[in-house]
């Protein structure tokens, strides 16, 4: 006899979130490429809720066919997501239980979810989650670059202005940056960030937890060149390292100032001379009475016809 035991004795539902309620809505990740990744509670939740709402039915009728779950099931995405969204929500208001899933990992993260769930939040319709796979987060956990402090930005937008705007802000980004690519936009994607962010360090982390799965630890420039005549396959996140704050001073328009002209430029920006001093010295990365001690002494330096020395 097996020693294994089932998940209910080792949770048991009057101690764990694992009664899946009516009138709720599901949020089940799903693998982002190996099947095995399928949590207990996933399989549990959408083998008991009433219909199941997809990105793709026939993508996640293949997965819901693996592990035997037969369930109806609506499609729901990025180009249906308004009438449909409303349907799905009236349905959960009757009192059916519905889970919404995703092609890959979590729905609702750089997907049209985030509306539903929306919806349902200004509705009162309870949501619960059943987390699991995130590609960003996986690519993140293994990139080797800082993780404790990340932002994560998505697929870049393809309209020219928002996408530079976007570049622009990121090349201040001092957190790790995350970004989504697909293969065939990754060359020109490589080529604006190099162009904008300048070279820094990079994971390209594609193909994760399947057969071909690749963690690239490299620079732009190298990427950019290692995919001139390398073509792109299978879709990719991206782990920039942020920006370094000596690379930052650089470009400030504070760096050709001395610390009391930092402090005025303030100032005459609105700020009052104490706010204007703390500033300054976040900005420089040094103490706040270093930048008080040396405005104090230009101004006493003012005050005495600019002459430091002593009067004889």
């Amino acid at each position: 006899m097996s020693s294994i035991k089932s998940p209910e004795k080792y949770y048991p539902e009057d101690r764990q979130k694992n009664r899946t309620e009516k009138g709720t809505l599901y949020l089940v990740g799903t693998p982002i490429g190996n099947l095995a990744d399928l949590s207990e509670r996933a399989k549990k939740v959408l083998s008991e809720v009433d219909f199941i709402a997809a990105e793709d039915t026939r993508n996640s009728g293949r997965l819901l066919a693996f592990y035997g779950i037969q369930k109806p099931m609506v499609s729901y995405f990025e180009h249906n997501k308004r009438e449909r969204g409303e349907l799905i929500v009236r349905r959960i208001e009757a009192g059916e239980a519905c889970a919404l899933i995703t092609d890959a990992g979590m729905p609702a993260i750089s997907d049209p979810g985030e509306d539903i769930v929306r919806l349902c939040a200004e509705r009162g319709i309870p949501v619960s989650v059943v987390p699991g796979p995130c590609a960003a987060i996986a690519a993140l956990a293994v990139s080797g670059l800082f993780t404790a402090k990340f932002v994560f930005e998505g697929f870049l937008s393809t309209a020219t202005g928002e996408r530079r705007e976007t570049l622009e802000r990121l090349k201040r980004e001092t957190r790790t940056i995350l970004l989504y690519e697909a293969p065939h936009k990754l060359r020109a994607t490589l080529a604006d960030l190099l162009r904008v962010l300048g070279d820094r360090p990079v994971s390209l982390c594609r193909e994760l937890t399947k057969l071909n799965e690749q963690i690239l630890r490299t620079t732009l420039s190298e990427a950019a060149k290692r995919y001139e005549t390398e073509t792109p396959r299978g879709e990719f996140v991206l782990v920039l390292a942020g920006a370094e704050n000596a690379a930052l001073q650089e470009d400030a328009f504070w760096s050709q100032m001395t610390e009391a002209e930092h402090v005025e430029a303030y100032i005459r920006r609105g700020m009052t001379k104490a706010d204007a001093v703390k500033q300054a010295a976040r900005d420089r990365g040094v103490s706040k009475s270093k930048i008080y001690n040396i405005v104090m002494k230009k101004e006493e330096a003012s005050s005495n016809g600019g002459n430091d020395d002593d009067a004889n």
